[in-house]
This record gives C-alpha cells, structure tokens and sequence, in this order.
C-alpha cells in the first residue's frame, strides 16, 4: 500500500514530491528522478507513471528563485540524469521484449497492454519503421510499450537504438526546460496542478484519438463487410 499511496500522490502533485525529496538532499532526490523515470519507460508494467510532468516539475526546482535567485535542484546535474534515464530504460524495455516479450503477452500479467494498444504501437512501427521508436516517445502508454514491442518484432538493435536515443534526449530535454523557463510564471505557479492536468491531457490525446479511430474504424469496417455481404444475397435466396 505504502507504494500505491507514493505513485498516487506523484500523480497528483509532483511538485510537492520533489520538495520533499530535495528536503533529503539533491543526490537523493536525482536518484528518485532517475528511477521514475528509467521504470517508466524500461519497465513494461509501469506505463502509468507521471514522465511528463515530473521533468516540468523538475525543471521548475532547477531555476532560480524569483525572490531569493537560490537553486533547488541544478540544472547540469538534473540534465544528464533525466538524459540517461530514459535512453537505458529503452535499451532494458527493448531486451526484455526481445527475450521474454511472448510470454509476458501471453501471460496476461500486464493489464494496460491491451491488445488495441499492442495493435496501435504494432501500426506504427509497421507504418514508420524504426522512425515510429522516436515518435512514440512522446505518447505516454505508448513510450512504454514502443520499446518492448519493437524487441518482440525482431527489429534490429542497431536500427532501434539510434531513434531510442534521439527520442529520449528531445523529450527529456523538452519537458525539463518548459519546466525551467516557465514553471515560476506566477500564473503557472497559481495554477500548477491544473497545468499538470494540461501536461497529461496533451500528451494523452494522440492516444486517445488512435486508439478510437481504430476502435470505430474496425466497427464500421465489419458493418460494411456486412453490408456487402448482404447484398451479394441473390434476390431469389432472400
């Protein structure tokens, strides 16, 4: 429970983590950001976890103080952590696919990888190649299984591993620095956990989206087979 209850209040407030982190010490608090960050994306039954936002909070830490121009969290030392995190999480995440993804699968153990999301991610990569690691990225659920389904579909490790790193530095980097340059704007400050709801909903729409457009695209599909199905019927068998 003591674990459920630390991801719940990460997901609602992880401004509010980070200072009690950085409460301990900074080494402690980059080694809890590393470690989001890293199961997050290397870990396929962690998907959930709060990637996006937690860099925009830890790039707020890393700017000056507006009053006191003391800073929390440095940003050279917060940088090259939140860099590494997530390129070792892929190259974890893709092993793990690669060597035990079938039974993982098939096991039903992992209940967020439903089979539309395998399907959406398997779309993907059979859309745009080793490309569709980088653009994954920055779909949350789907950053997460990017790299487990490309080491279960057999794409090389030399063609996943440069758009791995590519997609983890531009996105790390991206949410880090928003935090840094515009996480201690007053009214971001004022209304910070709705700015983290915003985060979220951004970054789940191109989700949502695919996921219903394959949802009501394979419906309409059948109906139309059905229809057509119908009306090759000749007259007199009806």
């Amino acid at each position: 429970m003591g674990f459920i209850n630390f991801i719940i209040e990460l997901l609602k407030d992880p401004r509010a983590a980070i200072a009690s982190w950085i409460a301990m010490g900074v080494a402690p608090t980059l080694g809890f950001i590393f470690l989001i960050v890293f199961i997050e994306t290397g870990v396929v039954f962690f998907p959930f976890l709060p990637g996006d936002s937690l860099l925009f909070a830890a790039g707020v830490f890393a700017a000056p103080d507006a009053a006191t121009g003391q800073v929390a969290l440095p940003l050279h030392y917060l940088l090259p952590v939140v860099w590494c995190a997530p390129i070792i999480g892929d190259q974890c995440n893709y092993f793990i696919g690669h060597f035990f993804g079938r039974r993982i699968i098939e096991s039903g153990k992992v209940k967020a990888m439903t089979p539309e999301r395998i399907e959406k991610t398997e779309a993907m990569i059979e859309k745009w190649g080793p490309l569709a690691v980088f653009l994954g990225r920055f779909f949350p659920f789907i950053r997460t299984f990017m790299p487990f389904i490309s080491g279960i579909s057999g794409m090389r490790w030399r063609r996943f591993t440069p758009f791995s790193v590519l997609g983890g530095f531009i996105w790390s980097s991206l949410f880090t620095l928003l935090g840094y340059f515009f996480g201690n704007i007053p009214a971001v400050q004022q209304h910070f956990e709705l700015v983290i709801v915003l985060i979220l909903a951004v970054s789940l729409i191109p989700t949502i989206v695919g996921l219903l457009k394959a949802k009501f695209g394979k419906k309409r599909s059948g109906d139309d087979s059905a229809a057509d199905a119908g009306s090759a019927v000749p007259r007199h068998a009806k």
